[in-house]
């Protein structure tokens, strides 16, 4: 899987208490727009949306978190359920898997993924997000 790249507004959404990981809805996006460590909300980029159809609802899809540890200083969120898409039309183009939270009114945007170049499913085709097992979604130190 591509490296996890946060949005900067993530490091003081958790501890100013906008973002609980434990309790709120997680999800992921798709989009083939470039998003900007400096976007803050996920209307900063749902315009970049991929369209609701052919498999894929707006908004993205859940992410069922399994849980979270703190071990010597680092914050590791976990998620075993992979996310998967399944195109049941032409699905794309899209290139970034974007997560954040949709619980509080701003819905603030966590961090994403670029998987190097533009992905189009044809019908039938799956996109599936597996997370690191051993390291989790992600790590804050």
């Amino acid at each position: 899987m591509a490296a996890f790249q946060k949005f900067n507004a993530f490091a003081a959404a958790m501890p100013n208490g906008n973002v609980n990981l434990g309790a709120d809805t997680l999800k992921l996006m798709l989009t083939n727009t470039a998003p900007v460590a400096a976007n803050v909300q996920y209307s900063d980029i749902s315009a970049t949306e991929l369209a609701n159809g052919n498999g894929y609802t707006t908004g993205g899809a859940a992410v069922t978190i399994a849980g979270s540890t703190q071990t010597a200083g680092t914050y590791k969120l976990a998620c075993t359920t992979p996310v998967v898409t399944t195109a049941t039309g032409a699905l794309g183009p899209f290139r970034y898997a974007v997560l954040y939270d949709t619980t509080p009114t701003t819905k603030s945007l966590i961090g994403f993924w670029d998987y190097g170049s533009a992905l189009t499913l044809a019908s039938g085709d799956t996109f599936t997000v597996t997370f690191d097992a051993a390291n989790g979604i992600f790590q804050l130190a």
